[in-house]
């Protein structure tokens, strides 16, 4: 049968004290409703549809994808609300898998079995068993196991609260059933909102089945509705992904230390510190070495490449043996060819560096392509910027510029040129020439340091 995704969206979400909606707040690195809609389109439904409302404007602007339809809730009045705003554009004929925005770590297995249950019944839902079944919505079942009823903490007695089994809030029903309880659906409860769980006394009192699959894991289910639960949920996905880590044969120096806020490939025989975070998407090779408390955000680092302690990388390639840091900074634009060094307190920013080159202290590199084995020395900064434009500088094979020069650029050092400590280069350096230019040094004979009057 053809499957729609219903994703209820809608929640202003008071409790994380935040202008922010709810579903909007980052988890590893995105948006928690990110989660829940790359989970969604695993599936391969016929569509996904999501229920909107608090916020409208920043969820819009944020999941511009042309597989998702809108469908706003303008007054939250409940769950079983949100879902009818979305009914009237699915077909009869569908089944209906509806999500919470703000339960992001369900997996694409326990979804495909709540969809799977539906070929045999007309109603199924995802229940869970947590240490502290507090604030959720309890499961009744009758003497068969077949759910009866589902009743919210709110509204329970003290005897029924004592039940440890909870209401996820996914379920799966054929959209002509869904309907039929949706319209009949009444608001005579504590909050005066429609709830989707009422449909479930609905469907047992017609004779229907409901099938209730519990969770493996009851984190899978955990919903996120403050920043206690949001950084439980953090916690969790950490966890998980350090261990999908660690099965592809990476070894990590703490599995609890390793943030990966994105996407994370790796080759063999990596090895990653503590304290390191990765963004976007990051490729690494075999062999490279991650030192502690780096960043990498949206690098492919090849084979053998070592990144030292406390070093920031955005959108940098590097090659093949490259070592990077401690204390390095390397920007956008960065490319590395094999064998390059780029030491301690060096920022590097829309330059590519050639095989076998070095820029081991303390210097600037900006719009600069340099050669191969060139050495750069320390304090040597490229300036690039003349208050308006970017100018480049290029730097020739095999040259070396000895320590505190200054380049100004538009400026190119040829071949195996030699560039004294300390000079200032405005104009072009001819290859395999030592070029010095720095003032004439002199002495102030008699010259006084200014003090301070006596108080």
């Amino acid at each position: 049968m053809a499957l729609t995704v219903v994703v209820l969206a809608a929640g202003q979400g008071k409790r994380m004290h935040s202008t922010r909606p709810k579903v909007m707040h980052l988890l590893g690195g995105k948006p928690i409703l990110a989660h829940v809609l790359n989970t969604a389109r695993q599936l391969k439904p016929d569509a996904i549809r999501v229920v909107y409302g608090h916020g409208a404007k920043e969820l819009l602007a944020a999941f511009p994808q042309t597989d998702l339809f809108w469908h706003l809730q303008s007054d939250q009045l409940g769950t079983g609300h949100a879902v009818a705003q979305a009914l009237p554009d699915i077909p009869d004929d569908h089944q209906v898998l509806v999500l919470y925005g703000d339960v992001p770590l369900v997996g694409v297995r326990a979804l495909q079995l709540l969809v799977k249950s539906l070929e045999e019944k007309a109603f199924a839902i995802l229940t869970s068993a947590p240490d502290d079944p507090g604030g959720y919505g309890r499961i009744i079942r009758d003497q068969a196991g077949a759910v009866v009823q589902i009743i919210e903490e709110r509204d329970a007695s003290d005897e029924e609260r004592l039940i440890g089994e909870i209401n996820s809030g996914l379920i799966g029903a054929h959209a002509h059933a869904l309907r039929r309880w949706l319209d009949k659906l009444e608001n005579k409860n504590a909050q005066r909102e429609y709830y989707l769980t009422d449909i479930v006394s609905m469907a047992a009192k017609e004779g229907v089945k409901v099938e209730g699959l519990k969770a493996a894991d009851s984190k899978e289910v955990q919903g996120i509705n403050d920043k206690m639960e949001l950084a439980e949920a953090e916690k969790t996905l950490r966890h998980r992904k350090a261990v999908e880590l660690m099965t592809a044969g990476v070894s990590l120096a703490d599995p609890e230390r390793v943030d990966v806020r994105g996407e994370l490939s790796v080759g063999q025989d990596v090895f990653i510190d503590v304290g390191v975070v990765f963004e976007g998407n990051v490729q690494l090779g075999d062999r490279v070495h991650i030192g502690p408390y780096a960043i990498v955000s949206s690098c492919k680092l090849a084979d053998d490449c070592v990144v030292h302690a406390h070093s920031v990388l955005e959108s940098v390639v590097a090659g093949p043996n490259c070592e990077i840091g401690p204390f390095a900074r390397l920007r956008p634009g960065t490319e590395l060819a094999e064998q390059v060094k780029v030491g301690n307190f060096v920022e590097v920013k829309g330059s590519e560096i050639s095989e076998g080159s070095k820029i081991n202290h303390l210097s600037y590199i900006g719009d600069t392509t340099i050669g191969r084995d060139a050495n750069i020395g320390a304090g040597t900064i490229t300036c690039n910027y003349d208050g308006a434009e970017k100018h480049r500088t290029m730097i020739g094979d095999g040259a070396f510029v000895g320590s505190g020069v200054m380049l100004v650029a538009p400026v190119e050092i040829g071949k195996e040129a030699t560039i004294g400590a300390g000079s200032v280069i405005v104009k072009d350096v001819p290859s395999g020439q030592l070029t010095v230019a720095r003032a004439k040094q002199s002495t102030v004979k008699g010259w006084k340091r200014p003090t301070k009057p006596a108080k």
